[in-house]
């Protein structure tokens, strides 16, 4: 299906130049002089290599439709994630580079979706929030009152992020997957 550059979103597959692609990064770049571009990274589902491309934002390009399926994290093996589809009971291997920078978060038996084009895994999403514990925080300094002073912090997965200060360590916090930054602490 042709859609326009400028409609290019992160978590997309496209078909360039023969190849299939998964976009990582996409940015609209204005400069002083001329139109307007997008400037798109992304990764060769084959090869895993990545590139940038840019296109102009009236340019098409040719977007692979995705099936999305649940599965159920079991455990990793090498270089691949076993997934179990959870109406059939089925196990899947797909690489573990899918889930990019995300990778730290997955938990046991953890709901993830699956992107498939024609049944190959592109891409592998995990719930948008984590409950992980702060394994190291670092303590007080007084007479910090600043509002948005926030501390360094190591979560329980090795992850390292930044909490307020009345965070402690021991104590559980949800961070976002996406990125590793504090939401809140958790509840319970």
């Amino acid at each position: 299906m042709k859609q326009q550059a400028n409609l290019i979103r992160a978590g997309q597959v496209i078909e360039h130049e023969g190849r299939r692609w998964t976009v990582l990064k996409q940015q609209i770049i204005t400069p002083g002089k001329g139109g307007a571009f997008i400037q798109v990274e992304m990764r060769d589902l084959k090869s895993g290599n990545k590139t940038n491309e840019r296109w102009r934002t009236a340019d098409t390009v040719e977007r692979l439709t995705t099936d999305e399926k649940e599965y159920t994290y079991s455990y990793t093996d090498g270089d691949n994630i076993v997934l179990m589809d959870p109406e059939t009971f089925e196990q899947a291997h797909i690489p573990t580079a899918l889930l990019g920078d995300s990778a730290p978060f997955l938990q046991d038996n953890m709901p993830v979706t699956v992107d498939l084009v024609e049944g190959d895994p592109v891409a592998i999403h995990l719930p948008p929030t984590v409950v992980l514990e702060v394994v190291e925080a670092d303590p007080v300094v007084k007479g910090q009152t600043a509002a948005s002073s926030y501390k360094p912090a190591k979560l329980s997965n090795g992850v390292r992020t930044s909490v307020p200060p009345f965070i402690e360590t021991g104590e559980r916090v949800v961070v976002k997957t996406e990125d590793g930054s504090y939401v809140e602490r958790a509840k319970g």
